[in-house]
């Protein structure tokens, strides 16, 4: 089994011969050159994995082969072979970009397990680049779907924000709307993508607990602290911390986090040295911060910090022209999981996306195609494939029972309809959730959205 290919630049017949034998026996593919010329262009034909490259040539110096090969390839594996005592010619060519030296004459057995060592390196570096492709794959910039003025607006946006310095920014919107996924794509398509990108839930960690796991502890800060803990900020250094539902950060966290967004430094529980930190900060919220702000449940000035770049992200329902859009997309992606071959929506399940609401946004749309893929196994999602929420709208035409609404010649607020059914269907059913929502042909989930929705919850 072929281990890697090698070439071998050196003006010494013997030598490349010896070494041609020697590893071609170890499974290496060996490749020859006299001189530098011979040698670069070999390389810009076979690229190599590992070159071993004499510093002195009879046309040139191998200092300057170095330099070419690298303008080439920055990662190329390059172990520069000197003269016995040349360690200062050795040490400018390593930091010149060469992996490492060997010195003539040179052991074999050694120069084998250098060799080794660099084509881990190779390998490793083969690994990463394949992880990073599947990454930009999965969180590039074609991942945010949609056509509207809205989106083609907010995307324009996102470009400038992951290229830009930027390090405060402020993402807002409903839930389900696709916060998350901006947050990824702005930090894997910017120059920290080799850095750490932390997903933080702020209502999903414990609040006795968010600090020690956003700062850190030192050893005997508290009884449990058997030993220092470093903190998710202290762990992400470099890179970006995705604060996701920051309205729900209790008030003495919000203001250490706004000293780390100011200072770019912060003290681990019980520590009295300050740990200085390069961050991106992407925060996230479905709820209008003003608001808490007046409520006195989110610092203003923290507010103000972190509103540096704000990008809000429109329901679906207000960008319309892209479901259909998504729902192909989705269709594609859960085709590739499933291995199906779903064309798409019916015509008729086209009309009753388009018309129906989406309270769960993106979110929902997805939901809705997995589960039609997941159940069912016809060649188009029909609209009986679809919840009884989304098929109900199919209907709309049809004769149902009850169902005896008509508009009136002045128009009507079809907003003002729904809240009005909801308050009937609770008035109905004493509050009880679950039958009111039974009732209107809704999930309780979806009950309760449009509640919150209404200001209805709290009466509730």
């Amino acid at each position: 089994m072929e281990k890697g290919k090698i070439l071998v630049v050196d003006d010494e017949k013997l030598l490349r011969w010896s070494l041609q034998q020697n590893l071609s026996k170890e499974g290496f593919t060996v490749i020859t050159a006299e001189n530098g010329a011979e040698g670069l262009e070999l390389f810009l034909e076979d690229q190599p994995d590992i070159v071993l490259l004499d510093v002195h040539l009879p046309d040139t110096s191998g200092i300057h082969i170095l330099e070419s090969i690298k303008k080439e390839n920055r990662d190329a594996i390059v172990i520069m072979v000197t003269a016995f005592g040349d360690v200062q010619t050795a040490v400018k060519t390593i930091k010149m970009g060469a992996y490492d030296f060997v010195e003539k004459p040179f052991n074999m057995e050694k120069l084998k397990i250098l060799i080794s060592k660099a084509l881990e390196t190779v390998s490793l570096r083969k690994e990463v680049f394949q992880f990073r492709s599947q990454i930009a794959k999965k969180y590039g910039f074609s991942k945010i779907i949609g056509r509207s003025p809205e989106m083609t607006r907010i995307l324009d946006l996102i470009r400038k924000v992951a290229s830009s310095d930027a390090t405060t920014i402020m993402l807002q919107g409903e839930s389900g709307t696709g916060k998350d996924l901006v947050a990824k794509v702005i930090h894997y398509e910017s120059s920290r993508v080799d850095k750490p990108f932390m997903d933080i839930n702020c209502t999903a960690l414990p609040e006795t607990l968010i600090e020690s796991e956003l700062f850190g502890f030192e050893k005997g800060a508290f009884t449990d602290a058997k030993q220092l803990k470093k903190g998710l900020f202290e762990l992400t250094d470099g890179g970006t911390v995705f604060l996701d539902e920051i309205a729900d950060m209790k008030l003495s966290t919000q203001a250490k986090l706004l000293k780390v967004i100011e200072n770019k430094t912060f003290k681990r529980i019980g520590g009295t040295k300050d740990i200085s930190v390069d961050l991106r900060v992407i925060a996230a919220t479905n709820k209008v911060l003003t608001e808490e702000v007046r409520k006195g449940n989110f610092r203003e000035d923290l507010y103000y910090r972190l509103k540096v770049i704000p990008i809000e992200l429109p329901p679906l329902v207000g960008r319309r022209e892209d479901i259909l859009l998504l729902a192909s997309h989705f269709v594609g992606e859960f085709n590739r999981e499933f291995k199906k071959d779903v064309r798409g929506l019916a015509k008729e399940t086209e009309k009753a996306f388009l018309e129906y609401p989406w309270p769960g946004n993106i979110r929902e749309l997805k939901n809705v195609i997995e589960r039609a893929m997941i159940l069912e196994n016809a060649d188009y999602i029909l609209p009986e494939h679809l919840p009884i929420e989304l098929h109900s709208v199919g209907l709309k035409g049809r004769s149902m029972p009850g169902a005896q609404i008509s508009i009136p010649p002045g128009g009507i607020n079809i907003e003002d309809v729904e809240r009005e059914l909801i308050k009937q269907a609770l008035e109905n059913t004493k509050g009880n959730q679950t039958k009111a929502a039974k009732l209107l042909t809704l999930t309780r989930d979806a009950l309760r959205y449009r509640m919150q929705k209404f200001g209805l919850l709290e009466k509730a």
